[in-house]
């Protein structure tokens, strides 16, 4: 077993951020991902940042991923990093068991961040798991990091921004998108995406759902319904679609595991997407010095998850004796941000999810007393 000070578990926008606020502040950082490389979903995403310049706006996902990897190597004396190694346990102790290949290795941390991101929701329809059923996830693999087109023809499922974006993305690969289908009544992503698809032609059916796909050895076909104001399907609306592949893009599911495993409390709120750790605003959970960012912590934009994860590393970092020069500034200033980046008709979701998980945080704590 080693010992580590801090160890933060995620290498995506929450992870690089509270690596290098940790480190700015002083701390020894050990940086693990499982993924060859790190960046996390933002190596997917070719489109352009909303928010301010803090939070790189304008600038394309995957090149803010390559200016936070560069500014985690410029502290390699402060931050180690692991790549291609899975956290697999979280012990109440903050002992860490990591997995690399065949290797199995124990840490113990004086603190750590939970930054491990989310996994996709999916839906029940019949022949689901015919060749050529996607998550969104992978169609941004395989496209945006192998460069592989996951079909010509595809019908996407979800009107969410994942949805609308890798719409786009996939039309501008050259796939043709045959339809957007939406459950909800209304779309449920910004309208500025929504928008650029239907300068394409392409129709966004909301109030409808998936049926089931058809196929012998992979997608050949896609039946959608219309569903009523009960979300129960209409007999006699159901459509046909030619296509030879099917994109589920219906949200994401905070990755709480860790947490849960190492006994910390956690609600299932679903304004943040499902089951999430209980935090308090500087993002420690109701394990001490176990802290969590990101979509970890619940589902929101990237922008979000790096402020996220800087307030959660000068935090860890503080606890472990490496308070900031200009902690109570920069804390105050994260808060700012999240406040701006919240503020707004798709914020409040996330503030009817914090507010929740505020309440069953001091409910919590008084049944602890």
């Amino acid at each position: 077993m080693t010992r580590q000070e801090l160890l933060v578990i995620g290498g995506g926008p929450a992870g690089l951020s509270a690596a290098i606020a940790a480190a700015d502040a002083g701390a020894k950082v050990l940086l693990v991902d499982r993924a060859p490389m790190l960046g996390g979903q933002l190596v997917k995403q070719t489109h352009k940042f909303f928010g301010s310049e803090k939070q790189y706006a304008k600038t394309r996902g995957f090149d803010i991923a390559k200016l936070l990897i560069a500014d985690v190597l410029q502290r390699s004396d402060r931050i180690e990093t692991a790549t291609g190694t899975t956290a697999v346990a979280l012990y109440p102790d903050r002992v860490v068991t990591l997995v690399k290949g065949e290797q199995y290795r124990k840490v113990a941390a004086d603190a750590v961040v939970i930054a491990a991101g989310a996994s996709e929701k999916f839906l029940a329809f019949e022949n689901n798991d015919l060749p050529g059923i996607y998550g969104a996830g992978a169609v941004q693999t395989l496209m945006n990091v192998y460069g592989v087109l996951p079909g010509k023809r595809i019908l996407m499922i979800g009107s969410g921004n994942i949805g609308l974006i890798v719409s786009y993305q996939l039309m501008q690969a050259g796939v043709d998108v045959a339809a957007v289908v939406e459950a909800a009544p209304t779309i449920g992503g910004y309208k500025v995406h929504a928008a650029k698809l239907a300068r394409l032609g392409v129709p966004i059916l909301t109030s409808t759902t998936i049926l089931r796909a058809e196929g012998k050895e992979a997608v050949e076909k896609a039946v959608t319904v219309g569903l009523d104001a009960c979300w129960n399907p209409i007999p006699g609306t159901e459509q046909s679609h030619d296509v030879d592949a099917v994109c589920v893009a219906v949200g994401l599911s905070p990755l709480h595991q860790l947490v849960s495993m190492a006994g910390g409390k956690t609600a299932y709120i679903p304004e943040l997407g499902g089951f999430a750790p209980l935090l308090t605003a500087e993002h420690e959970t109701t394990l001490a010095n176990v802290f969590c960012a990101g979509d970890a912590a619940g589902i929101e934009e990237a922008s979000s998850a790096m402020v996220e994860g800087r307030l959660a590393g000068y935090a860890a970092a503080k606890r472990l004796g490496h308070a900031h020069p200009d902690y109570d500034a920069l804390v105050a200033d994260c808060h700012a941000q999240l406040d701006t980046l919240r503020n707004g008709p798709f914020g409040r979701k996330t503030l009817a999810g914090i507010e929740k998980m505020n309440e069953k945080l001091r409910e919590a704590c008084r049944l602890a007393q």
